[in-house]
């Protein structure tokens, strides 16, 4: 039985996906004698409707012409394997000439980038940097008027330059991390915009910063933005219930979505349009993660499973872990091969793609709460991409820094950083210098407990080095 639901087109006919934004399309090929007689028959034609006494300018006209559709031939000639060998030798010169800006220029720089990224693809790339981290400077407080409610969900541009920050009383801004000041703001349904929206419960940026899009509880839809100016675009509409989770594949159009329906769902945002979806989860799905590969992973909450799907091969990997009846929460890519996962048990486990169980798990890793003895809550993860730094935050307002050890075989415990209210969502900027924390007095999933002096805020956190 496929768990995935393709779009179908009018008519019945089954629409190709999409690769990287554009449908695949088929053209016929002329073969070079059919090219030939086209082109002497051009010729003829234009023979015929030339006066004798103007031979000169015939020849030099059919010339003209014949040379045209000469040069239109070859280039229509150029191979598959021409044209890759053509946007290769383009994309080294690409390298080279960023490589040659820097203060610091060696001859292998370009070859040992272009192992990098392979090692990165391939989910080999492990950076050792964790170690290096002993502490951090003093915290940076981020707050503004729009923000009345808890903070539920941030996410940062690619550079790392400009932070955007969602809240239950769904206003939407827009901050620069450089001058820590906001830059634009929407409010949420106490304004008059007509984007005002409930309650946010998650976003996402695309890679190059085009589109900035928003999953919020009220409405079914995903709304789209433009990352630069915050003018609403579109709404997406397909789930029946409001959407829990967003994320772009890296470099892509391509946006991958999760909700309390229990279903996945696949859009290319170049067309604004619906691809498919993916179903398998028993309960609502609580979080989603991406990165390069075309694959998308998510936690199914109370279902107590974690999922791989795999978009090309149409099947999905299953992660049975934690513990039995409880809820996971979040889950968060390190790598294209290991992940982090957490919930409400307390638990902080790492995954492997190849074993179903986790090769590493820290039972209560953000200890009990001596009012009910229960584990305090894991409610956001954030990971340092392809390097052995990871942190955790929980319920208690406590953020933990930690160290993958081989293999992700271990966690050790870095240093902590204390804060007043929920640490519903944690993102490290690219450079690894700055952990930015989105805090707020109630869950973002929910307003079991609240932390009355807890306030909404961003907290942008400096991080020491050796």
């Amino acid at each position: 039985m496929s768990f995935f639901i393709r779009n179908v087109g009018r008519g019945g006919e089954t629409q190709k996906r999409k690769l990287n934004g554009h449908r695949g399309k088929i053209f016929k090929s002329q073969s070079t004698s059919k090219r030939l007689k086209k082109a002497n028959k051009f010729v003829h034609d234009d023979n015929e409707s030339i006066a004798s006494t103007d031979e000169e300018f015939a020849e030099e006209n059919l010339r003209n012409k014949t040379e045209k559709f000469e040069t239109e031939t070859d280039e229509e000639e150029e191979t598959a394997q021409e044209k890759s060998l053509r946007l290769a030798k383009k994309y080294l010169q690409e390298i080279e000439e960023e490589e040659k800006d820097r203060a610091e220029f060696e001859e292998s720089a370009v070859a040992q980038r272009l192992r990098e990224e392979y090692l990165e693809q391939k989910g080999r790339l492990r950076k050792t940097v964790a170690s290096n981290y002993i502490g951090h400077n003093k915290l940076i407080l981020l707050r503004c008027k729009e923000h009345k409610g808890p903070i539920t969900c941030i996410c940062l541009s690619n550079d790392g330059s400009i932070l955007y920050s969602g809240s239950k009383d769904g206003s939407l801004v827009k901050w620069s991390v450089k001058e820590k000041i906001k830059l634009k703001a929407i409010r949420g349904k106490r304004g008059k915009t007509k984007d005002g929206m409930k309650s946010i419960r998650c976003m996402a940026i695309s890679t190059d910063g085009k589109f900035l899009v928003i999953g919020a509880i009220g409405c079914n839809d995903i709304k789209v933005f433009s990352g630069d100016t915050l003018d609403h675009i579109k709404n997406l509409q397909g789930h029946r219930k409001f959407v829990s989770g967003l994320i772009f594949r890296k470099d892509t159009h391509t946006l991958y979505s999760a909700s309390e329906d229990r279903s996945m769902k696949v859009w290319n945002l170049d067309d604004m349009a619906y691809v498919e979806s993916l179903f398998g989860h028993q309960s609502g799905i609580t979080f989603i993660d991406a990165l390069s590969r075309e694959r998308a992973i998510t936690s199914g909450g109370y279902d107590g499973t974690i999922r791989i799907w795999k978009i090309v091969e149409e099947s999905q990997l299953i992660f049975n872990g934690h513990n039995l009846g409880n809820s996971i929460d979040v889950v968060k890519l390190i790598n294209e091969e290991n992940f982090f996962s957490g919930g409400d048990d307390g638990q902080l486990c790492v995954w492997g793609c190849l074993k179903k169980k986790p090769l590493c798990s820290v039972p209560e890793a953000h200890g009990r709460d001596e009012t009910n003895g229960q584990p305090m809550w894991i409610s956001s993860i954030a990971t340092l991409l392809n390097t052995d730094l990871v942190a955790s935050g929980s319920r208690n307002g406590v953020i933990k820094l930690w160290q993958c050890g081989q293999d992700f075989r271990s966690l050790n415990l870095l240093f902590e950083i204390k804060l007043t209210g929920f640490i519903n969502a944690l993102t490290f900027t690219p450079d690894g210098n700055q952990l930015i924390a989105g805090v707020g007095s109630e869950h973002r999933n929910g307003s079991w407990w609240r932390i009355p002096e807890a306030k909404n805020s961003i907290v942008i956190i400096p991080l020491k080095h050796k």
